[in-house]
């Protein structure tokens, strides 16, 4: 399918380096967002920059999926579509990496400096536990 060519090439991200400076005056809090009766140690917070890249990622994976399911709409071949899922599913795992990368080196960086260590270590392993097979 012409399409699938062009829809892997615009949709994927980009290999870019992951920037790590902060600006702390422009950082952006928000609540962690725990499940059932987790609670809060802390609030997360991660500069504008991360967050925009976060975002921007998660939103070409949205348009991504949006084609295969315009694909799937047209009949397009099986082998055409399962590349395309492999691409958003690529894709969702770099999101992840950054994910984790930025909950290591600032949340649980700063757990550690507060004291809050395994209380924060508890609440990574029961999101590993759901997130990994």
């Amino acid at each position: 399918m012409n399409g699938s060519n062009r829809l892997a090439k615009e949709s994927l991200p980009t290999s870019q380096p992951v920037e790590k400076s902060h600006n702390y005056e422009k950082d952006h809090e928000h609540t962690d967002h725990t499940h059932e009766h987790e609670e809060s140690i802390h609030p997360h917070i991660h500069s504008e920059e991360s967050l925009r890249r976060i975002v921007n990622r998660l939103s070409r994976i949205e348009g991504h999926v949006r084609g295969i399911k315009t694909m799937v709409q047209q009949s397009s071949p099986c082998p055409d579509v399962l590349l395309q899922i492999a691409a958003v599913r690529g894709a969702l795992d770099k999101v992840a990496r950054i994910v984790l990368d930025e909950h290591l080196t600032e949340c649980i960086a700063r757990a550690a400096k507060e004291g809050n260590m395994e209380v924060e270590i508890e609440q990574l392993k029961a999101a590993l536990d759901r997130f990994l097979p």
